[in-house]
């Protein structure tokens, strides 16, 4: 488990979550992109924003990750301690049931998604879509030796794993760095330092550095 200094502050998760319910409310910004560096913070912001509509609109959610190995990365690495353990919760049964909501957990992977494809359209209120940092299409995680689903792959736009949600789900939170979508409105949060390249003695530091870690 990761160190509580790591954490987001109370007050940087409640101005996180403020954000998002301003920019969703009565459904003016649908579908947003939560477009900074900071994977593991904009999971937290998101995902307990996420809770909060559930307490307001009882429904279904649905988080669909890229993997079940980026899962276990947010449900370790997540900037709050509910959220680690909410999400520690819900990736072995991938569903999880909370109030008068259920949230479900599926992955980039079409044939994960047998539980969220029979849900009752009208009964999902939410979801979040965590595109991982690396470039990796959907037909990646297929057998290369399936021909038949490749040729089916092959088909499809490659944000599918998104538009499969954004057509039917009233608010949808996608975090993604470095990838555009233009259906979706971009939301910059202040508290989160810009990600840049540093110089040092002529050195040049990779923007993937941590700087925060340093002492």
């Amino acid at each position: 488990m990761e160190s509580m200094n790591s954490d987001l502050s109370k007050k940087e998760l409640y101005e996180g979550v403020k954000t998002l319910v301003e920019l969703q409310e009565e459904g003016s910004e649908p579908h947003l992109h939560l477009h900074q560096h900071k994977l593991f913070t904009l999971f937290s912001v998101a995902f307990q924003y996420l809770l909060f509509c559930s307490t307001k609109s009882p429904g279904a959610y649905i988080l669909r990750v890229e993997d079940s190995h980026l899962a276990e990365k947010l449900a370790k690495k997540s900037k709050d301690p509910t959220t680690r353990k909410f999400m520690q919760s819900l990736i072995l049964p991938r569903k999880f049931k909370y109030g008068k909501s259920t949230f479900f957990l599926d992955f980039f992977l079409l044939a994960s998604w047998n539980l969220t494809n029979d849900l009752p359209k009208e009964k999902v209120k939410g979801a979040i879509i965590v595109k991982n940092t690396s470039y990796k299409p959907m037909d990646d995680t297929f057998d290369p030796e399936d021909e038949a689903a490749s040729e089916q792959l092959k088909a499809l736009p490659e944000d599918y794993y998104l538009t499969t949600l954004t057509e039917f789900v009233p608010k949808t939170l996608t975090i993604a760095y470095e990838k555009e979508f233009d259906e979706l409105k971009k939301v910059t949060f202040p508290f989160i330092k810009k990600d840049r390249e540093r110089t040092v003695s002529g050195v040049t530091i990779s923007k993937d550095l941590d700087w925060d870690k340093i002492e």
